[in-house]
C-alpha cells in the first residue's frame, strides 16, 4: 500500500523554491508585486529589466498574447539560464497548457511548477542538456 500523499504547500521561502541564490543576475519582465521584488533585490546581486546575461528571468504573462515573448527571450538567453513564466491560476485568458506549449516551442523544457502567490503559479523552463 502506498504511503499517504502530503499535498501541503512547501514552507520553503519562495526565493529558495525559485532557485534564486546570492550573487545571481536576475531580470524581471512585467509587473511584479513589491512583496516579491523587495526580497529578490535583497538576495540577487543585480535585478534588471534586460534579460541579456542573466542567470534567471521572470516573465509575467497575464494573457496568452504575452507568451509571444518567450521565443524572443530564448534566442537571447544564455544556455544555462532559467526562465520562469508567472501566470494567474485558473485564468481563462492564459492556461497552463498554453504556457507549457510556448516554452516547448521556444526550445525549452519545463522542469518545475511552484505556487508563486495566492493568485499565481510559476513554471520553470530551461534548455535541454543536449542544447547547452
Amino acid at each position: 500500500m502506498a504511503p499517504p500523499r502530503d499535498d501541503q504547500p512547501s514552507t520553503r521561502p519562495l526565493l529558495d523554491k525559485l532557485g534564486v541564490r546570492p550573487g545571481m543576475r536576475v531580470a524581471t519582465l512585467g509587473a511584479f508585486a513589491t512583496d516579491f521584488l523587495i526580497p529578490l533585490r535583497g538576495r540577487a546581486a543585480e535585478v534588471v529589466n534586460d534579460p541579456a546575461g542573466c542567470d534567471i528571468v521572470f516573465l509575467v504573462a497575464e494573457e496568452q498574447a504575452q507568451l509571444a515573448q518567450v521565443a524572443r527571450l530564448a534566442a537571447g538567453l544564455g544556455r544555462d539560464a532559467a526562465l520562469w513564466i508567472v501566470r494567474p491560476r485558473g485564468s481563462s485568458a492564459i492556461s497552463e497548457r498554453e504556457t507549457l506549449a510556448a516554452g516547448l516551442e521556444a526550445g525549452f523544457v519545463d522542469v518545475k511548477v511552484v505556487h508563486f502567490s495566492e493568485t499565481h503559479s510559476a513554471a520553470k523552463f530551461v534548455f535541454r542538456l543536449r542544447d547547452r
